[in-house]
């Protein structure tokens, strides 16, 4: 006989009421998901419903009014904001043990480090205090305890919380991985940074940040060098009491992830390509009709916060993620943090440069970032002017530079590609120092040959299999 829903979510609790290394909020809010999961309530699109957003709804950056005179109305918005960092997440893409946020990404800084000197440049300048919080994960909560140390003396109040903890779902019984005896970290999952909101007011650290008359929380990823405090966002959400905004841009052919933002019903959501119908896949990848994509800078309102989770309301659309652990086949539910725009009011969307954009999630965008392409100010990392081109050149790296260590060790320096449009490079190949590659470049070394490139050498569109091509 099958088993109904009902019976499912009936043996799940009681498999779940005997895990006692999760607290009692993340025990109710598991089971939550998971009955909203088999409930089947997926939010499916009516597409003759879409509408493009007006400029109203999602605002040019550039209409934004000019910021006030003076440094006492700076330090004044200043107070208002708390910057949270989502942190959760491991270096393992690129090869790293322990939190993405340590990684070196330039001078010998970590995505933590610049962070810290952007919001205490800020804090030094105008005399605010603005704190960063850093939402972990059960994988990245004890290093980073230990990291943060080294910020003790820096102008930065530096908080940390965890979001929630839940069980995996072995998926042919719906029961919890843990309660089958695997209750090592394997047992276990983060389900996503929709749960920010949650964990945030869980925590005690929304009611903490409210009582000191903070207004707004400034959401984006460790690894989006772009995502600096810009107080004329943060102006304009305070003027017109906008309770949430999500931070857009224009999209190229490669942005299918992030989302893009809708009218729908009367108001703003997120439509992401999992919610979109099979044969409407290619329209919604195409850059015609969905120009903009989901930055996951997000700018919220603390009070709205509150109120909704309180209210039980964000009930953003679940991602199933099917994985497998040593050969069982599990089901985690996840829910992202932009889905929830569409439940708070005035929302709003801004359509922001993309210098605001700048996440580093393979080492190709790594080779990107350390190279002459950016310049580093006062822990920002900034565009060259001296780059004609506005787009970044396209880069396609061999697995043998899929890692940081081994990345690392086939450059002696960072090549020169401030006039570079696309470079592929494959097989066992270095790089000297000094070394500077202009226009299309391939590298690619014959099987079981090592390609060495001298030191100095100027490669410009060129197809490199052996030395002798150089």
């Amino acid at each position: 006989m099958a088993t109904t829903a009902s019976d499912k979510i009936s043996n799940l609790k009681s498999a779940v009421a005997g895990l006692n290394q999760i607290s009692e909020n993340e025990k109710n809010g598991f089971i939550n998901l998971v009955s909203r999961y088999l409930s089947g309530e997926a939010q499916h699109v009516e597409w003759s419903k879409i509408q493009t957003p007006t400029d109203e709804v999602v605002v040019p950056y550039d209409s934004l009014a000019p910021l006030p005179d003076g440094s006492s109305e700076v330090k004044n918005l200043l107070d208002k904001l708390v910057v949270l960092k989502l942190n959760g997440g491991l270096g393992t893409t690129m090869g790293c043990t322990g939190p993405k946020s340590v990684i070196e990404v330039r001078d010998g800084l970590t995505f933590l480090d610049l962070i810290v000197i952007q919001i205490e440049n800020l804090n030094n300048k105008y005399g605010s205090n603005v704190p960063l919080l850093l939402m972990n994960s059960f994988n990245t909560h004890d290093d980073t305890q230990k990291i943060v140390e080294k910020y003790t003396n820096s102008n930065v109040e530096i908080h940390t919380f965890n979001q929630s903890q839940y069980p995996r779902l072995v998926a042919e019984e719906f029961l919890p991985l843990p309660s089958k005896g695997k209750t090592d970290k394997d047992g276990w999952y983060p389900p996503g940074h929709g749960d920010v909101f949650p964990s945030l007011f869980n925590s005690g650290k929304l009611d903490a940040l409210l009582s000191k008359g903070k207004e707004y929380v400034f959401v984006a990823n460790s690894d989006n060098l772009g995502a600096i405090v810009d107080l004329k966002i943060l102006n304009h959400l305070i003027q017109n009491k906008n309770e949430y905004c999500m931070e857009v841009t224009p999209k190229t052919l490669a942005d299918v992830k992030g989302g893009t933002l809708i009218n729908y019903e009367g108001r703003v959501q997120l439509l992401e390509i999992a919610q979109v119908p099979d044969e409407h896949v290619n329209e919604f990848k195409s850059i015609e009709k969905f120009k903009i994509f989901n930055t996951n800078n997000l700018w919220v309102n603390l009070q709205a916060v509150k109120r909704l989770v309180e209210a039980d309301a964000l009930k953003m659309e679940i991602i199933p993620n099917p994985k497998e652990v040593d050969g069982v086949k599990v089901l985690q539910l996840e829910t992202a943090a932009g889905a929830a725009i569409r439940f708070f009011d005035k929302a709003i969307g801004i359509n922001v440069p993309r210098s605001r954009f700048l996440p580093v999630k393979a080492t190709s965008d790594l080779l990107l970032v350390q190279s002459d392409l950016y310049t580093l100010q006062d822990g920002f990392v900034a565009r060259n002017s001296a780059r004609a081109n506005p787009e970044n050149p396209s880069i396609e790296l061999g697995p043998e530079f899929k890692k940081v260590s081994n990345f690392l060790s086939r450059f002696k320096s960072i090549p020169s590609i401030i006039e570079l449009d696309s470079l592929k490079v494959a097989g066992d190949a270095w790089f000297g120092a000094s070394v500077a590659l202009k226009g299309k470049v391939s590298i690619v070394a014959k099987p079981g040959a090592k390609l060495e490139i001298p030191d100095g050498a100027v490669i410009a569109n060129k197809e490199i299999n052996e030395a002798g091509d150089l």
